[in-house]
């Protein structure tokens, strides 16, 4: 699987897809640095009146719930329908589900447009399910990732969405697939957006990759990966950033398969 999943992380920078992303205040230059350094090329579009014409020009959409108004909300549910028009992929990014009563409102109206791949932490992934047996605190996670994996299953067969769930252990769970990838650094939890940065390469991926756990697996891997390395060289948050951008930029096939771990529990 290892040349499979490079061979994706080749594909992206070749082809460059244009990826629309409707996210939050705090993450916009974080993702679309990523965006870019992986490959891909970023839009942070939100203006309601042109949703429909921006997903006729991009290969895929974000929904980032992390900062949260009615105005954005329409934009969200126009650029989602739009996109399911168009049979182009969308990924939902359900940030601090379950922490507010009009946060769930929205979740709910999303949901019922049916996103492509849904990427949360533990947390939010429970709440989505309705499968809390903790809280969320914030937009992080109290629970591990693998408390969440009942949570997915349900959210697979209600939504007909590729499920990921990010945290120590990032776990991506379809109809056929169980994927559980071990990368990363305990570092990567001390800069705001690593989640939202995973879920735009996510969406990144499933514009070029048909395979849907494919291209979530992917994306986490690079990210994980990328995060790893960047770590060795890091003293602190902010150079960890640094490092992280440069190595999405230039990681190397022999540094993938030397630092990917991987387990494919199905599939």
């Amino acid at each position: 699987m290892k040349e499979t999943l490079w061979n994706n992380i080749t594909q992206l920078r070749e082809k460059s897809p244009l990826v629309h992303n409707i996210t939050n205040y705090v993450v916009m230059n974080n993702t679309a640095n990523a965006l870019l350094a992986a490959g891909a090329s970023p839009i942070m579009a939100h203006a309601p009146n042109e949703m429909e014409a921006m997903m006729k020009i991009c290969q895929a959409l974000v929904v980032n719930i992390g900062t949260l108004d009615d105005y954005w909300v329409t934009s969200m549910k126009k650029a989602a329908q739009q996109a399911n028009h168009l049979n182009k992929p969308w990924v939902l990014d359900p940030v601090g589900a379950g922490a507010t009563p009009y946060r769930d409102e929205v979740l709910s109206d999303l949901l019922s447009l049916h996103p492509t791949i849904i990427r949360g932490n533990a947390s939010e992934v429970m709440a989505l399910a309705k499968h809390n047996t903790t809280s969320t605190k914030g937009v992080d996670s109290s629970a591990k990732s693998n408390e969440a994996i009942a949570a997915a299953h349900i959210l697979v067969e209600k939504y007909q969405a590729c499920i990921c769930i990010s945290g120590a252990t990032d776990i991506i769970i379809s109809r056929d697939k169980e994927i559980h990838l071990l990368n990363g650094n305990e570092l990567m939890t001390k800069i705001t957006g690593m989640g939202c940065s995973a879920t735009a390469l996510v969406a990144a991926f499933s514009a070029i990759v048909d395979d849907r756990a494919e291209a979530v697996t992917s994306a986490m891997a690079l990210l994980g990966v990328a995060g790893e390395i960047a770590a060795q060289e890091s003293k602190g948050p902010g150079s960890l950033q640094m490092h992280i951008l440069d190595k999405l930029y230039n990681l190397t096939e022999s540094e993938f398969n030397a630092t990917l771990k991987l387990e494919v529990k199905r599939g």
